[in-house]
Formats: C-alpha cells, sequence, structure tokens
C-alpha cells in the first residue's frame, strides 16, 4: 500500500494507505477527505479534483496531459504543481506523497 497525505485548505491532514492501480481521487473520495469533489467520477471531464502536488512529488508524478491541461483552465488558483487527482495513478513510487488541497474547486 502507498501512503498519501491529503492537506485540506484549513491544514488538517488526512493519511490514507491507497492501494496501487487506484486514483488519487478515488482514494479521497472512499476516505472522505474534504474538497474533493469529483463530479465527473474521474473522467477528465472537469477540475473538481484539483491539488496541489508537493514539490518533493512533482517530478515523480509528471506533468499533465493535453486532456487534463485543458481541464485546469477551469480549476481555481492554478499553479506550477497543479493536478487533477483523478490523473494520478496510484504506485509504489508514490509512497510518502503529499497534496494541498485549494480553497475551492473550479
Amino acid at each position: 500500500m502507498t501512503k498519501i497525505t491529503y492537506i485540506a485548505f484549513d491544514g488538517t491532514k488526512f493519511d490514507v494507505e491507497a492501494e496501487n492501480g487506484s486514483t488519487v481521487m478515488e482514494n479521497a473520495i472512499r476516505n472522505a477527505v474534504p474538497g474533493i469533489e469529483a463530479e465527473c467520477g474521474g473522467a477528465c471531464a472537469c477540475a473538481t479534483c484539483h491539488v496541489y502536488v508537493d514539490e518533493a512529488f512533482a517530478a515523480i508524478v509528471g506533468q499533465p496531459q493535453v486532456m487534463e491541461e485543458d481541464m485546469l483552465d477551469f480549476a481555481f488558483d492554478v499553479r506550477p504543481t497543479s493536478r487533477l487527482s483523478c490523473q494520478i495513478k496510484v504506485r509504489d513510487e508514490l509512497d510518502g506523497l503529499v497534496v494541498q488541497i485549494p480553497e475551492r474547486q473550479g
């Protein structure tokens, strides 16, 4: 299992044990992490699962694909490490991943 830490806008931390092959968004929903709305259910058709990837993991997570970049145009307060959590697949290399949730979703 891969550990992911979600940090809500108010600073509350949620530590989750995630199964490889799932997504960061799916694990947030399963564990009732506040701030991840996931209105499209993970189809990369909205920007309601927007997160900021911790700098230490930015290179490991990688850059968004074109479709994700298009959806990020609808996100609130996009930053260089912004990603849609539905597009981040959990894998061993992401153990210890930290993501911050923005003040609001797009």
